[in-house]
């Protein structure tokens, strides 16, 4: 399992992503996700230039696509918009050499849950089929989300990525938490995640993870903030010992406030379980 900071580590803020690179090899850890969060704004230029450093330093890419994505909306421009911004963020990240992109896909709109499916399957599939006939192989991860309001509980997830050639999920186990206002918080509920991937996408599923987690804060309406680990109730111990027992593969991204902190944090629990 490889552990990554979300984002360029705190100690090398204002640096460049290629400094972040160095500076997540130099830190001991394994990965960066590049956040695209308020806009895809690296060119193909710098995404390769960082993408050499990564490969020279053995260390693993991710990216995280605009929170200005909903592909929901009422809007069809800002259905449009919302298309260019996942296929922009994967044009990039392959350029860059990452393996796997993120985002947030979609608010409900007061649609209901299959129509609203429907059209994230849609639109989805378009987006894949965009990617294939350019050529970028990256794999497609719509996340789980932390908030009702939100498309993407793991159900949805689960059946888009049986659906649709190309999708896998990223599974943000504090969103699960949170969005349940405080369940999925023991092993007996993680084994039940795991089961389900597993069943629905095979084994191969939990050999090829792409994993946010942190700390949260949430009401009953869901998540509210990332919190460092050590200040949330998340049992993140027990979290890590079912991925190891599940025999899972593939990245950690460390969300919380203190990236490179916890990301150390959970590399070193994970490394004493071996």
């Amino acid at each position: 399992m490889n552990f990554a900071t979300a984002g360029i580590p705190l100690e090398c803020s204002g640096m460049g992503s290629e400094e972040g690179v160095r500076c997540v090899r130099k830190l001991g850890l394994d990965g960066m996700e590049l956040e695209f969060v308020r806009g895809v704004n690296m060119g193909l230029e710098l995404a390769g230039r960082v993408g050499r450093v990564a490969r020279e330093l053995d260390v693993v890419l991710t990216a995280h696509g605009p929170y200005y994505i909903n592909l929901l909306s009422k809007e069809r421009a800002k259905r449009e918009a919302s298309v260019k911004r996942v296929l922009d963020t994967a044009r990039v990240a392959v350029a860059a050499g990452a393996w796997s992109i993120t985002y947030h896909a979609a608010y409900y709109q007061g649609l209901g849950k299959e129509k609203a499916y429907q059209q994230v399957r849609k639109l989805t599939k378009e987006i894949v089929e965009t990617l294939q006939r350019e050529g970028v192989k990256i794999w497609v991860r719509p996340e789980t989300t932390g908030k009702a309001t939100q498309w993407g509980d793991l159900e949805e997830i689960v059946k888009l990525s049986r659906d649709v050639e190309g999708v896998l999920p990223c599974v943000d186990f504090s969103h699960l938490h949170a969005r349940t206002a405080g369940k999925f918080n023991s092993k007996s509920e993680w084994e039940g995640v795991m089961k389900k991937l597993e069943d629905g996408l095979g084994k191969e599923a939990l050999k090829n993870m792409h994993i946010h987690l942190s700390g949260i804060n949430y009401g009953q309406k869901g998540e509210l903030n990332h919190l460092v680990l050590a200040d949330s109730d998340l049992k993140w111990q027990d979290l890590l010992e079912v991925l190891r027992d599940f025999g899972c593969c593939g990245v950690v991204v460390c969300e919380s406030p203190n990236i490179e902190g916890d990301a150390l944090l959970m590399k070193g629990f994970w490394e004493s379980m071996s």
